[in-house]
């Protein structure tokens, strides 16, 4: 099922200390139930969200009412990424011959930034069409409001370390 959260009344709840208030109860669910090597599509506005999630492992589909980059701080902030896989985040690039958008390079940008204040983690381009069907193999969708084009981005779940950080080999 799809469930839409207005992330304003969210944020003015606070119903937990240190923990943005985008981890919707939702979300933390989607996030606690993967298991090492799961992935978690967060799509953009325009991304066809509802039909890929039918495909996906749960076939949830849960839509926050934010922009990208700050979603993916907050799953960042909370999601050990798979060390023991070279290519543990994906994006969404424009096919071959077609070229990104001005603001499709703010939003790459500004999610890459989000990402480096967790992870130094390398970011893999998918080519859109192929990054349609990878999105089917993920175990769930989490659709922002970004209305930038091409913030779609792909992340491998990895393993809470003894330190409580990620695992690494």
């Amino acid at each position: 099922g799809t469930l839409c959260l207005d992330s304003t009344a969210t944020i003015t709840m606070g119903l937990l200390k240190n923990l943005d208030p985008l981890l919707t109860a939702d979300v933390l669910h989607i996030l606690r139930s993967m298991g090492h090597g799961d992935k978690v599509l967060i799509t953009d506005i325009n991304f066809p969200a509802a039909e890929v999630a039918s495909k996906t492992t749960t076939g949830k589909h849960v839509i926050l009412t934010s922009d990208l980059p700050p979603v993916i701080d907050a799953i960042c902030s909370v999601l050990p990424l798979d060390y023991f896989s070279e290519h543990r985040i994906h994006y969404m690039r424009p096919d071959a011959g077609i070229d990104l958008p001005g603001s499709g390079g703010e939003v790459k940008s500004a999610f890459t930034a989000a990402i480096r204040k967790h992870s130094d983690s390398s970011l893999t381009p998918i080519e859109r069409m192929n990054f349609y069907e990878e999105s089917r193999k993920c175990f769930a969708v989490i659709q922002t409001h970004e209305r930038r084009p091409y913030a779609n981005i792909i992340l491998q779940k990895g393993v809470v370390g003894p330190d409580g950080g990620d695992l690494k080999p």
